[in-house]
């Protein structure tokens, strides 16, 4: 049994599809985002960066969303969460995995939280460097997604990352201009119709109330429990 520490709309939710994508059994632990909770001391025990998630393994935690979902394919091969081990698609599998989690997800993060990479008077600046880089981003994956697509199809876990991504581009910051729009990107477009219907999504749905086109056609969650910012 797998505890997944998360908080809605956030990271956790990547590692809370791969977990029901793979059927695996697990509990959720909330982290109340309104009081910090990532930031105390015993949450620091698990994962002292505080980010969110942590997932609670047989072997201990282990954190950054990259190396649970690398971990949980690699240790559950049958639930074809990734290409296996010595085949031709384990390659293109690898580089998109780190192009998501160090290039992509590090980009949007310094978009959603502006305040913390860029002084105010640089803010706009800042945030017109980094969606230009996005926009890049998206193209390039659209473009693998075009030309690979099996390397994409659900349940693959690089879809599952992009679906988070894409959903944030659209949301956050809540205060923010809209910037991002998915059709522009068609291939992407298609795996977020692909995977919305998926039972691994409507468990999202309703634990972190997601809305019915979390993807496709996000908006603002309205989770039973916690908060998403």
């Amino acid at each position: 049994m797998y505890t997944l520490y998360y908080a809605p709309d956030n990271a956790s939710m990547i590692i809370r599809l791969a977990l029901d994508e793979a059927g695996l059994p697990y509990r959720t632990q909330l982290l109340d985002r309104q009081i910090h909770e990532q930031d105390g001391a015993d949450y620091r025990k698990l994962n002292p960066s505080g980010l969110i998630p942590t997932l609670i393994t047989p072997h201990g935690p282990i954190s950054e969303t990259a190396a649970c979902l690398l971990w949980l394919a690699d240790t559950h091969p049958e639930a074809n969460l990734a290409p296996p081990h010595g085949t031709p698609l384990r390659v293109g599998f690898l580089k998109w995995l780190f192009f998501l989690s160090n290039t992509a997800h590090a980009d949007l993060i310094q978009i959603l939280y502006p305040a913390r990479h860029a002084a105010p008077e640089g803010m706009a600046g800042h945030a017109a460097l980094l969606r230009a880089r996005m926009t890049q981003h998206y193209a390039l994956l659209n473009e693998a997604a075009t030309t690979v697509p099996e390397l994409f199809a659900p349940p693959s876990m690089l879809t599952l990352y992009i679906m988070a991504l894409l959903r944030w581009s659209v949301l956050y910051p809540c205060d923010a201009g809209r910037w991002f729009n998915i059709r522009d990107y068609p291939a992407l477009h298609a795996l977020a119709l692909l995977q919305e219907p998926r039972a691994a999504t409507q468990i999202a749905i309703t634990a972190e109330g997601l809305g019915q086109t979390p993807f496709s056609n996000p908006k603002v969650p309205a989770p039973p429990e916690g908060s998403a910012t």
